[in-house]
């Protein structure tokens, strides 16, 4: 074979490991358009209460900052991944830094819970005198900018059940061993069930807030009315649990990926085993990872009465369009 043909066939058979979520430039600008509305949003909160002397206006301003550094974590996780996707030393791509950053936002989100809860416990034990009419307005003034920056982010697949994918293309790379050699099936749309950890960890955290904006309102409304001033507190801690809740349920998810924990929900290795098995090929080894949001890896080793090469058995799996990245192993059965 001449050195021509020889470097075309090679460079059919490379390609890259971009792995990243068919609507990860979408989500990036919805991040960092956040960011700004919640940066403004802190600063104005911080200001008015040094100005009007208003405690309850300045600790939600400070509050509100530990929401903001929380999504430069996801905005920063979506810039690198994106500026480092073509990196050789990622070797599977850097479709997990989302996942990364969500773990990192789910340990600031607990942490917020529990400080959340303490306060609450101490304001509890020693009540202070609350402006009430003051304290809502900044409730409502908080819950606004929240509410719109769910919006935001929901309308980039931002909760986890919605993961809405566009029409990219991704091409895996695939490998062959044993007595086959390798063979490339070109990318195709994938829409994926792995949702994008990080665009949920942000839109958790602005839920969060909204949420913790609205029992606020409730408790300072009602404390006001009736002079209920314990009630307030009350909120907080119970706030802070349910908060605590999704912090764990985040972490859980982020985690799996990290670890390459198949979820219990996850149909793909069956579905692998389904197009793979017959009567005459069996499936001794299966490997199934989530390498990004929407793309999955998989090492397949199967033993066969008639091998076959290795691209007849990644043809039966081109209709799994999660599928990214395939390694097929044949032997030949003793």
């Amino acid at each position: 074979m001449s050195a021509g043909i020889e470097k075309a066939a090679m460079d059919a058979l490379e390609h890259d490991h971009v792995f990243l979520g068919a609507d990860h430039a979408r989500n990036e600008r919805r991040i960092w358009l956040v960011i700004a509305l919640t940066a403004v949003m802190m600063v104005a909160e911080i200001a008015a209460g040094t100005v009007y002397g208003s405690m309850a206006l300045v600790a939600d301003g400070w509050h509100m900052s530990t929401h903001a550094s929380a999504l430069l974590i996801s905005a920063l996780a979506y810039l690198f991944a994106r500026k480092q996707a073509h990196n050789p030393r990622f070797t599977f791509g850097t479709g997990k830094l989302g996942d990364l950053a969500g773990f990192a936002s789910a340990i600031i989100l607990a942490l917020i819970a529990l400080l959340m809860a303490w306060e609450s416990v101490l304001r509890l034990a020693n009540p202070v005198p609350i402006g009430f009419a003051q304290a809502i307005g900044v409730a409502v003034v908080g819950l606004a900018v929240n509410l719109a920056s769910a919006w935001l982010l929901a309308g980039g697949g931002g909760h986890a059940h919605h993961q809405a994918h566009g029409d990219h293309a991704h091409h895996g790379r695939d490998h062959s061993r044993g007595h086959h050699h390798g063979h490339h099936h070109h990318g195709h749309d994938h829409h994926g069930k792995g949702g994008d950890n990080n665009i949920r960890a942000a839109y958790l955290h602005v839920i969060a807030d909204a949420f913790t904006s609205v029992l606020a309102i409730a408790a300072l409304t009602l404390g006001s009315l009736y002079g209920w001033s314990w009630l307030d507190p009350i909120m907080g801690i119970v706030g802070g649990l349910i908060i605590a809740n999704w912090s764990w349920s985040l972490m859980k998810s982020s985690g799996g990926v990290l670890l390459d924990v198949v979820p219990e929900n996850e149909t793909l290795p069956g579905e692998i085993r389904n197009a793979i098995e017959t009567e005459d090929d069996r499936i001794t080894d299966l490997h199934v990872w989530q390498v990004g949001p929407g793309h999955h890896a998989a090492i397949v080793a199967i033993v066969t009465a008639k091998p076959r090469d290795a691209a007849f058995y990644k043809g039966r799996l081109l209709a799994l369009e999660e599928l990214s990245h395939v390694t097929v192993e044949v032997t030949r059965a003793a």
